[in-house]
């Protein structure tokens, strides 16, 4: 790749995460190895990574104005054993999530940590797929990753000292600021965060308040930057959807099973940001 592995990271996974994390390595001065299944999916990340590298320039979300990172697409994940850590974006859907950690395990050498950007599937539970258990660890970077300064990193409980020093290292390298807390079903701010944008949504569909009203007494009042349904909007009401019914089932507490009004959406494929249309219109669908 003409890079030496310190100065190149992977992510596996070009969907909504996978872009936002490869931007903000890009925009750090860090090289990125992205890998996707589909040539079309990676050609579409090209086009809204260069977009996002100029919004986080704009938004001086880069000090110092550091020379940009070279990003190289491919769709075999071998070209990714050359890197200083691989970071694993796909879709929240554990099985899925399962079976690309057991191929990238088996295609890194190593030594070379595996992060995995879940925001809610245990980190115990993946390990039972990776060969090096120790070499795993979460990290559930937040939306836009190249904007919000801070992340939750996860030690698994298998996950040696070795490796969270070298995925701290990466993510400071990374200008991140970290909390590191215990394996649980939805970690801390999952745990926190879906369920009270769940409970926002029934509050809605029970003719309490309107969309923009639980929005806005939410930031007005209680200090949300966004209020919790356009949060749930950025997050992709799909993926939200997802992350409930993994905590239900995790936790045994059905009260956090996706509401009726959340599901009639992405059955309707009104998913938020990424389709135009969630709790709010935006117009035009968003590449």
């Amino acid at each position: 790749m003409g890079h030496t592995p310190s100065d190149t990271i992977a992510v596996v996974g070009a969907g909504v995460m996978g872009r936002s994390i490869t931007a903000l390595a890009l925009g750090r001065g860090v090289h990125v190895v992205l890998v996707d299944v589909s040539e079309e999916v990676l050609g579409n990340a090209r086009a809204e990574i260069t977009q996002q590298l100029r919004h986080g320039q704009f938004m001086g979300a880069f000090p110092g104005s550091p020379a940009p990172g070279t990003l190289t697409t491919t769709q075999s994940t071998s070209d990714v054993a050359d890197a200083a850590v691989v970071i694993e974006a796909i879709t929240e859907d554990a099985s899925l999530k399962a079976r690309v950690m057991a191929d990238i395990s088996s295609t890194v050498p190593a030594g070379i940590p595996l992060i995995t950007n879940t925001s809610g599937i245990p980190i115990a539970e993946l390990a039972k797929s990776v060969q090096r258990p120790a070499e795993l660890a979460g990290v559930h970077f937040m939306n836009p990753a190249y904007l919000i300064e801070m992340v939750e990193v996860i030690r698994g409980p298998q996950t040696g000292d070795d490796a969270m020093a070298a995925i701290l290292s990466v993510l400071e390298r990374l200008g991140k600021k970290t909390v590191v807390v215990r394996d649980a079903p939805g970690f801390v701010t999952s745990r926190l965060l879906h369920p009270m944008i769940n409970e926002a949504a029934r509050v809605v569909a029970e003719g309490t308040a309107s969309v923009e009203a639980v929005d806005r007494l939410m930031h007005g009042c209680l200090g949300h930057p966004t209020g919790p349904l356009r949060t749930a909007d950025l997050i992709g009401l799909d993926n939200l959807a997802d992350a409930l019914r993994l905590l239900a089932e995790r936790t045994g507490n059905p009260t956090f099973e996706p509401c009726e009004l959340l599901m009639e959406k992405v059955r309707r494929g009104d998913l938020g940001r990424k389709t135009g249309r969630g709790f709010y219109d935006y117009g035009k669908v968003l590449s």
